[in-house]
């Protein structure tokens, strides 16, 4: 059915007037002018491509790629000296990930534009980005998990981020049979910790609970501040053919947690302590410099340690979304498969809770009623809902994947007021601040998995979409089609103001402590150690010190440390050198980078400087003379 009506939407091609077409002033709406700035920064995931893209809004231009689990060999992200460790796993280096969900740091409910968190899928990971320089500063390993799916979603100040396991895995790991599933596997709940002044995670604790799969989750707002909400489906406890088998229960779960009371059991030592790996990778802004750590312990909490903490509410059917109103008091759930979108009352919750009424209990965890839970149900929203945001004005917007539309309901009579298709497929949406407590409602991003005919062809495989709908009157209006990169998961939003002004422009060279700093060029030397050399090199418009290198011989490594040494805003120097099995330097003014080369033949060898910098550009270029044997002794050209 699914496959049918996903062939209906794609095919459609028309547009009426009605149907979300462009409406006459659709292009002033989203048109800046040149040197005027967009009003919203959008902080869009890069999905396969392991990435995170930074879009303005209203115009949809794309302002930077800011490399976080994948390689990047324009900015050299991964290859240089200084960021290898940032990609370091317990299962070694892993250059790439699969980056589905952004969130970003709040304080009291409201972005606050310091940080944006997001998950690696694959290898299970959660990465900082610092927002004053774009920049990934911090790759978190979470173990015990697999397909890090729900995740990284903040708590209301970001006391924590949350992750949760997609694949339930034997906990610890061993060698056992697929087929005891139900007996063995196990989900793991993670608890990062974030330091409230530097950002810095670490894994506070971790909770043990049934076998499902965990999908999306949010944290509770106001009075629902120490609950953190996660959907859950597989509660058939399949082990294959899941698109059959695990859909067989008319309701799976949102688990309902409350992660302040077992924060207080982890801090008093509840629980037991597990011996585990994995890698704590942090880059350090003095010395421009990544470490990787493997840890060695965490701390697990079962349910047996938490009674009272954790709770089942049933939620037709197979849900998707889990997504928390501005006011805190309603749960939304986004069964991919229900015929109706339920919304779920903290209040209520809390009552059920009370009055010790359940229907059953799943490992020590009490199962609520769903009536007893229940505000309401969106009747007859279209087909497929998954997620959910709000626009502070009380309504939310649930994207219908199915049915390819997004679908506006009232919070306060759960009725459908208005609905605007896309094309096609979409999986999230996006308000700025619109799963915060304080929505910018005034926009709703769609963002779509298949674009067929809506773009130039560019093969069998077509881009990846978003559609931005004006959504301050009653009624959504298109404006806009944009492009992504890889496949857009979620995205989270704010005013640009909140970035802007702590907008770094560029590193301090008296700040500099990397250990292979040269803070002047009558400082640079070439130095041999062994079979190493070591190029103490700094660039300057427009030219590279020194320049000219005699003594490396072939065999040996040959490490360039790069430094930088203007101090002027967006005046980047590349370094490139012929026969490099690596990517170039992008060095960022009063930085330094390490590019490692081992040269293979004899011969004078050009390097060049990659990022147009001057109109002297051309010249900032240099030779280093590669010997077969000699004495290695090693000379350069001083300026």
């Amino acid at each position: 059915m699914l496959v049918a009506a996903l062939s209906l939407v794609s095919c459609s091609k028309d547009e009426g007037p009605s149907g979300g077409a462009l409406s006459g002033d659709a292009a002033s709406r989203v048109y800046v002018a040149p040197g005027q700035k967009d009003e919203f920064y959008s902080f869009v995931s890069g999905g396969f491509s392991g990435q995170l893209a930074v879009y303005g809004i209203p115009s949809g231009r794309l302002f930077r790629v800011i490399p976080v689990f994948s390689v990047d060999p324009e900015k050299g992200w991964g290859f240089t000296e200084e960021t290898k460790p940032m990609l370091n796993t317990s299962h070694g280096f892993v250059p790439w990930d699969d980056a589905h969900h952004p969130d970003m740091s709040q304080t009291s409910g409201v972005a606050d534009g310091k940080w944006v968190f997001i998950n690696g899928n694959n290898t299970p990971r959660i990465a900082r980005i610092d927002l004053t320089d774009f920049r990934t500063k911090e790759i978190l390993e979470i173990p015990n998990s697999a397909g890090n799916h729900s995740s990284p979603f903040s708590t209301e100040n970001s006391e924590y981020v949350v992750s949760g396991t997609r694949f339930s895995v034997p906990i610890p790991q061993e060698d056992i049979s697929i087929t005891q599933y139900s007996e063995k596997f196990r989900g793991a709940l993670t608890f990062v910790k974030v330091d409230k002044t530097s950002g810095q995670m670490d894994i506070d604790f971790q909770l043990l609970v049934p076998g499902f799969d965990y999908d999306l989750a949010r944290a509770g707002k106001g009075p629902s501040h120490d609950w953190m909400f996660m959907s859950c489906y597989n509660t058939e406890q399949a082990n294959t053919m899941k698109e059959i088998n695990a859909s067989q229960n008319d309701k799976d779960f949102i688990i309902a947690i409350n992660w302040k009371k077992c924060a207080e059991l982890a801090a008093q030592g509840k629980g037991t302590m597990m011996n585990v790996d994995y890698a704590h990778n942090v880059y350090n802004d003095a010395t421009h410099s990544a470490t990787s750590t493997i840890k060695k312990q965490i701390r697990i909490l079962t349910t047996a340690d938490i009674k009272g903490a954790l709770y089942y509410m049933p939620t037709p059917k197979s849900p998707h979304g889990c997504d928390v109103d501005p006011s805190g008091e309603l749960i939304v759930g986004g069964g991919k498969l229900a015929t109706v979108i339920p919304v779920m009352s903290f209040s209520k919750m809390l009552k059920a809770i009370e009055s010790g009424k359940f229907d059953k209990e799943i490992d020590g965890i009490p199962v609520l009623n769903y009536k007893d839970c229940l505000a309401g149900e969106v009747v007859r929203p279209g087909l497929g809902p998954l997620h959910t945001e709000f626009d502070g004005k009380g309504y939310a917007y649930t994207s219908m994947f199915v049915s390819s539309e997004i679908v506006k309901w009232s919070l306060k009579d759960f009725k459908v007021v208005d609905r605007v298709p896309t094309y096609y497929s979409i999986g999230h949406l996006n308000i700025p601040g619109g799963n915060s407590t304080k929505p910018w409602g005034k926009y709703v991003i769609a963002y779509n998995k298949i674009t067929k005919d809506r773009y130039l062809p560019t093969g069998p495989e077509l881009t990846q979409s978003a559609q931005l709908f004006d959504i301050s009157g009653d009624k959504m209006k298109l404006l806009l089609d944009f492009p992504t990169i890889g496949e857009p998961h979620y995205a989270v939003a704010c005013p640009a103001d909140l970035i802007m002004k702590n907008s770094r422009k560029m590193y301090q060279l008296k700040e500099n402590k990397h250990p292979h700093a040269t803070l002047k060029e009558a400082d640079t030397k070439v130095v041999r150690s062994g079979n190493e050399v070591h190029v103490y090199m700094t660039s300057i418009r427009s030219h590279f010190s020194p320049d000219n290198i005699e003594g490396v011989k072939v065999g040996d490594k040959v490490y360039w440390h790069v430094t930088n040494l203007e101090q002027d805003w967006d005046v980047p120097h590349g370094f490139a050198v012929i026969g490099a099995n690596n990517s170039e330097l992008l060095i960022m003014p009063g930085e330094t980078c390490t590019m490692l080369w081992e040269p293979k033949r004899a011969g004078v060898f050009p390097f060049y400087c990659t990022d147009f910098c001057s109109a002297l550009h051309q010249e900032m270029q240099g030779y280093v003379r590669v010997s077969n044997g000699g004495s290695g002794q090693v000379s350069w050209n001083k300026k």
